[in-house]
């Protein structure tokens, strides 16, 4: 099996219950409970299941709105882009490009000077790799971000 492509058993082992829930069902954590919500260290968030790099702490910002707000994604190819309907609402879903797990939502209501998107993720669906542990876990090529 490959690394892209675990089982629902092998995730359900691997991830915390509500991480399980948030990538693989679309369920939603509850607004300001994330561990990412009001964080501000400087590294990038990676995807929980896979280890690969999401987005960057230079494109964070704080929207208000209980879970963590990016501007744009790492890499333009690293998330796919969904219609969402559920809830009675019109969204736009944010899945992972490689493992279709859900990560969260895109608005576009954000900060207009970087493009006016607002990447809403969930906390569950990611890890942090501080800014000074990035070249020891192999992200090193993520640095020059930092620059």
């Amino acid at each position: 099996m490959s690394d892209n492509k675990k089982s629902k058993k092998d995730l359900k082992n691997k991830l915390s219950k509500e991480a399980f829930e948030v990538t693989q069902h679309g369920a939603t954590e509850t607004p300001f409970s994330g561990q990412y919500d009001d964080f501000y260290q400087e590294g990038i968030y990676v995807d929980v299941i896979n280890g690969k790099a999401l987005f960057s702490s230079t494109d964070k910002y704080d929207a208000g709105c209980g879970w963590p707000s990016f501007t744009k994604p790492i890499d333009s190819n690293v998330t796919q882009d969904h219609r969402d309907s559920s809830f009675g609402m019109e969204r736009t879903e944010v899945q992972r490009t490689d493992t279709g797990s859900h990560l969260g939502h895109v608005f576009t209501d954000g900060p207009t000077e970087k493009g006016g998107l607002r990447y809403c993720i969930n906390s569950a669906a990611l890890k942090f790799i501080p800014k000074k542990k990035m070249q020891k876990n192999g992200y090193s090529k993520y640095l020059s971000l930092f620059s």
